[in-house]
């Protein structure tokens, strides 16, 4: 039962690499360091920054998405992600106005859609590089683009010199917008990155210790009391727990470790809220999953970083194949699927045999980047509804399929400009796999 809900705020930037997540991961620590019961939330499909979010603020962060979400889970998303907490802080995606081009059943995916419907007001990060007084005419069109989309604050970021913040500070304040701080033009606090983002938050060294340092520099620099202030509560029309997708069974063993680690917070909330259990593995550890298990879930990750490892991991493959034999449900999701395939191919050209579930052969050497949401139908009955559901979901990947092999597709997917993008995945008895990310069924 949800008794009081967190007010909350958005933080937001004109373009991706403008300091959003650095913001808000301070932020998150340096309330936190106060004793605030701070909680936080994501807007967009993203795996990685959730996980930061958590370790900062010592709650699960999840997922608000305007185009892959229908309305009532956006509202039991934002109410689950409050409730409880003193202070909700929800970090955008990209631009704060970015989503696809064409507008969706729900919204086309942007921070913006879910400001409007929140109400949450807009912190909004400007890089200062570069730039002085016209930063002020890049606050202004960000403040009056959509009149449902409150910008109540800013901070300054890559601020060389007192001089360089006053020049910026004194044309935003004319427009009547207030400078909430200003974070200086120093190294020291960027966190590492690969291929998909930021190395994740379970692999990055130290970090405890860096997110305490970074939550005191944003404190030093950014008034903390003033953006608290600027939160406000929204009262949405649902506040119970809804799940986005069906369980595929209901003893679930989930992959869980530093090569499948993108599994949604909200999907699995919404598997325990519908009553089923949840067993975690670790293939890199090479542990069997739960014998007792009908279904078997690989969510994406980085198997690709692994594959000599999980190829050698006997005891992690025989488990998988006995469960296979006895018809357990058993899903795989990029990284996942590739993990089922019969071969997956590194980024040094090196092939490892992987579980031969399904006959498609992969590679990480072959790079090219597939990215957007999707629109998905299934083919064929599987553990998460009859042939002709619908779901929507996100494909975010630089593998290549080298073969698909001779199993059945699994689904037919549309982008989300309506581009058909055919059939896709695999399926073989009650193995399945794709390269998509599942966020919610449609209808």
């Amino acid at each position: 039962m949800i008794d009081r809900l967190a007010p909350g705020l958005i933080i937001a930037s004109p373009a991706s690499g403008s300091g959003k997540t650095t913001l808000t991961l301070g932020l998150l620590a340096a309330f936190r360091a106060r004793g605030i019961d701070v909680r936080a939330a994501k807007s967009g499909p993203d795996y990685i920054d959730p996980a930061f979010h958590a370790a900062a603020c010592g709650h699960p962060s999840l997922n608000l998405d305007s185009w892959a979400m229908p309305p009532a889970l956006v509202d039991s998303l934002a109410a689950q992600a409050s409730s409880g907490g003193e202070l909700l802080i929800c970090e955008a995606l990209m631009g704060l106005f970015d989503g696809v081009a064409r507008v969706g059943a729900w919204g086309n995916g942007a921070t913006a859609d879910i400001a409007a419907r929140t109400g949450w007001p807009v912190v909004l990060v400007v890089d200062g590089r570069g730039a002085s007084q016209s930063v002020a005419a890049v606050v202004k069109g960000f403040a009056t683009y959509r009149d449902d989309v409150r910008v109540a604050g800013v901070v300054l970021n890559n601020i060389a010199s007192p001089r360089h913040r006053n020049l910026i500070e004194g044309a935003i304040l004319a427009l009547g917008i207030p400078v909430l701080g200003a974070l200086p033009r120093t190294p020291g606090h960027a966190l590492p990155e690969r291929h998909l983002g930021l190395v994740q938050a379970s692999e990055t060294e130290a970090l405890t210790e860096r997110l305490a340092a970074l939550g005191a520099w944003v404190a030093e620099h950014v008034d903390l009391d003033r953006l608290a202030a600027l939160a406000v509560p929204y009262a949405p029309s649902i506040t119970t727990a809804m799940a986005a997708l069906p369980p595929p069974g209901q003893r679930i063993a989930l992959a869980r470790d530093a090569a499948f680690s993108f599994a949604y917070p909200h999907v699995l909330a919404g598997w325990r809220a519908a009553g089923a259990e949840i067993v975690p593995f670790s293939p890199l550890a090479d542990q069997a999953p739960d014998s007792g298990a009908d279904a078997v879930v690989l969510p994406g990750g980085y198997p690709e970083l692994h594959a000599g490892r999980l190829a050698a991991a006997r005891t992690f493959k025989a488990g998988m194949h006995a469960l296979a034999a006895q018809g357990a449900a058993i899903f795989g999701e990029c990284g996942g699927y590739m993990t089922l395939g019969e071969m997956l191919v590194d980024a040094d050209g090196q092939a490892h045999e992987m579980l031969g579930l399904l006959s498609v052969q992969t590679s990480f050497a072959k790079r090219k980047l597939h990215l957007g949401y999707r629109l998905i139908t299934t083919l064929a009955d599987m553990a998460l509804g009859p042939a002709g559901s619908r779901f929507r979901g996100h494909e975010f990947h630089y593998a290549s399929v080298l073969t698909p092999g001779a199993d059945a597709p699994l689904l037919t997917a549309e982008a989300a400009d309506g581009t058909d993008l055919g059939p896709l995945g695999s399926r073989r008895g009650s193995v399945a796999g794709s390269f998509l990310h599942l966020i919610a069924r449609e209808g």
